[in-house]
């Protein structure tokens, strides 16, 4: 006979719920502010002596600025540092999404080849000169890696949809998808010159210094387009993190919601891939660092992964100008750098998990 004395009262859920939902907007606000504070230091880390609370007035007074505040802050370094905040915040999103429908906490945004796919058309803008859509001008290495990422994303969707859309074929595809540009890559940059090598290798290796106003305002737009479209399903691709026949079983269309996930997931990353150049592994480490933060429940680790994105890649471009002074590095360096160790001690846990 069921004791119901011993179980929890009505008042006790509502007040723990409660607790967990305030803990949540407390944690996702908390790194808002340390996202508004790295931004700064952003800002201030340079050649040129900044004042951080010079640079906040600044930043929240435009008109105060000197003509070469104007020209440091506004047309130079803030468009650098905002487009390391929208572009972590891209990948920490395509991230969550792409490990919540493979079921895979070792798959990132370019775990399906898109990363390769938009190498190679840069490698055909620069060592061939050709442009898929004419009349783009000093754009046309950025739309040949959107152009090509974006195929190879349809190309994936499409054999997906006609095979089977399930993780396991996603998976396989992508991989075959990312040997298949990195031997094309391969012959390019086999016949490039000593200049066309140099370009497509430093802009492989990742670059916010391509950064403007322009760009900026692209990431947004696709950001604000899509990251709306995640949190409106949350609830779906919460019950998808439980199982597929479980999801299924409260109602929700597996396969339709993978296919549109996998749409956003691909605009996201071929964005930010097409105007920085490959950035790995911050799609992979922050949604781990949302996750063992909140949890799976999509409500706040959606929102904290885009965070922990966002605070990854601006933390690395303040390191990539504060690790030797007049020298910028290549963010893709130092994301991999930070990166590995993450990944390999995910590898070790999961085998652990295992074997227990």
């Amino acid at each position: 006979m069921t004791d119901f004395s011993q179980s929890p009262s009505v008042d006790a859920i509502v007040g723990t719920y409660r607790r967990r939902s305030f803990l949540r907007v407390a944690l996702v606000a908390g790194a808002a502010l340390a996202l508004c504070t790295t931004v700064l230091i952003d800002v201030i880390t340079g050649p040129a002596a900044l004042d951080i609370f010079r640079v906040a007035h600044v930043i929240v007074q435009p008109a105060l600025a000197t003509a070469k505040e104007q020209v440091i802050i506004w047309d130079l370094r803030l468009p650098v540092a905002l487009m390391a905040v929208v572009v972590g915040a891209m990948l920490g999103v395509a991230g969550a999404e792409m490990q919540t429908i493979l079921n895979n906490p070792l798959a990132d945004p370019f775990t399906l080849g898109l990363s390769s796919a938009a190498s190679f058309g840069a490698a055909v803008a620069i060592v061939l000169g050709w442009s898929v859509i004419p009349g783009v001008g000093a754009l046309f290495v950025t739309v040949n890696a959107f152009a090509f990422a974006m195929a190879a994303s349809m190309g994936l969707f499409l054999f997906t949809k006609l095979r089977g859309v399930t993780p396991e074929a996603m998976i396989l595809v992508g991989i075959a998808m990312l040997f298949t540009f990195n031997a094309l890559l391969a012959f390019l940059q086999y016949g490039a010159s000593e200049l066309q090598l140099a370009q497509l290798i430093f802009w492989q290796l990742g670059s916010l210094a391509r950064a403007t106003w322009p760009k900026v305002g692209i990431c947004l737009l696709v950001l604000a387009i899509v990251l709306p479209y995640f949190l409106s399903r949350t609830w779906a691709l919460t019950a998808l993190r439980m199982g597929e026949d479980k999801a299924a079983a409260l109602g929700v269309n597996v396969n339709g919601l993978r296919l549109m996930v996998l749409a956003g997931v691909s605009l996201l990353s071929a964005v930010a891939v097409s105007f920085v150049g490959a950035v790995a592994f911050v799609g992979l480490v922050g949604p781990h660092i949302a996750r063992m933060i909140v949890g799976e429940d999509q409500r706040g680790f959606l929102p904290l992964s885009a965070l922990a994105g966002a605070l990854i890649l601006s933390g690395t471009s303040i390191a990539s100008k504060a690790i030797t002074p007049g020298i910028v590095y290549p963010i893709g360096m130092i994301t991999s750098l930070i990166g590995i160790p993450f990944f390999v001690s995910l590898i070790l846990s999961q085998r652990k998990r295992h074997w227990q």
